[in-house]
């Protein structure tokens, strides 16, 4: 399992050898795809059980109970059931953009995965800018919400669209200053290199405010409560997802979760050591901490009341922004100084 990538590049290339370089790269391209595909279902599956088992246990409720021991069958048989609905398009909407929308929406979440390092030696692909390559591909997400809003030819779902666009966007700014300081103790935007320079210390201890950003950035950007201004509490409507139906909106809600995993992912490879830890295979430390990631953002979505959207607003210009920024400056003169100490001219 430490190697599978490796290992699974040496099968392939000794199948195919003597065929052309471009047919070796998509037989590659092909194996990583299916295994990110298969990691980001089953996760799926999984993670929609078990928020709601956390929100039950919460709440002082059951929760799923019946489908299944202790109802781990709930998720399959919601599954079955969207697959079995009626694909509905509204007679006004822009058919295309309405269509094309919960394809896009998904896209995406699946391309983020290529620069997550799973384990020691299991990445897709080690991009030499990985982190920026991630945040350019994450932020894609914004026009297949904005497309699923304007396509329905619904106000409600127009305002919705243009609600998470909004908060999307400005929480984008932030979020990525909240990587900086990381960047530049690490010295590198590929992510294989950041793990690696973990080794000694994890950065979230060097890094304590810049996490913070970013755990309330990321969940700003995912459109999890406290911030999920994408459904207004006066509507009591889905947002910009309001006439979509069976497994075009189960692709907008699949692709939450999806992004939720990626996030934690992101956050563990760049604050938690990545898959580094003693005794345990690489990828079971890697699992472990992005599950603890995902049980975070779980648990402050049951905790906390959805705020304003002008609220929302904001704290991210007046509070997280100039944070992020304090924090680059600190970080910089930190990183100054420790050279200065290292050479011996103080």
């Amino acid at each position: 399992m430490e190697n599978i990538f490796t290992d699974l590049a040496a099968l392939i290339n000794g199948f195919l050898a003597g065929a052309p370089p471009w047919l070796q790269t998509l037989a590659m391209g092909i194996v990583y795809l299916v295994g990110v595909l298969a990691f980001i279902f089953l996760n799926a599956i999984y993670l929609i059980y078990l928020e709601r088992k956390i929100s039950a246990y919460m709440q002082q409720r059951i929760g799923p109970n019946r489908l299944g021991p202790h109802g781990l069958l709930q998720s399959v048989a919601d599954a079955v059931k969207l697959l079995g609905k009626e694909d509905i398009i509204p007679r006004g909407a822009d058919k295309w953009v309405f269509i094309i929308a919960s394809v896009i929406i998904f896209i995406p979440a699946v391309m983020v995965y290529a620069i997550i390092p799973f384990g020691k030696g299991m990445i897709p692909v080690d991009l030499n800018i990985g982190v920026f390559y991630f945040l350019a591909v994450a932020s894609m997400t914004t026009i297949a919400i904005l497309m699923g809003g304007w396509g329905a030819n619904n106000k409600y779902a127009l305002l919705g669209s243009m609600r998470a666009v909004a908060q999307m966007v400005s929480y984008e700014i932030p979020l990525t200053f909240s990587l900086l300081g990381v960047i530049m103790l690490a010295g590198s935007l590929q992510t294989s290199q950041i793990v690696a320079a973990q080794s000694n210390v994890w950065y979230i201890l060097l890094q304590p405010l810049a996490f913070l950003i970013y755990f309330i950035a990321a969940t700003a950007e995912v459109n999890r409560a406290p911030f999920d201004l994408v459904e207004g509490e006066q509507e009591l409507i889905a947002g910009p997802y309001i006439e979509y139906t069976g497994m075009r909106y189960a692709l907008f809600y699949l692709s939450e979760y999806a992004n939720l995993v990626s996030v934690s992912a992101l956050a563990v490879t760049l604050f938690l050591g990545g898959w580094q830890g003693p005794w345990l295979p690489s990828w079971l430390w890697f699992l472990i901490k992005v599950y603890i990631m995902i049980f975070i953002f779980m648990w402050l979505r049951w905790t906390f009341p959805r705020i304003r959207i002008d609220h929302l607003l904001s704290f991210n210009w007046k509070v997280l922004l100039p944070l992020s920024l304090a924090n680059i400056l600190v970080t910089g003169v930190g990183i100054k100084i420790y050279q200065l100490l290292t050479l011996g001219r103080w």
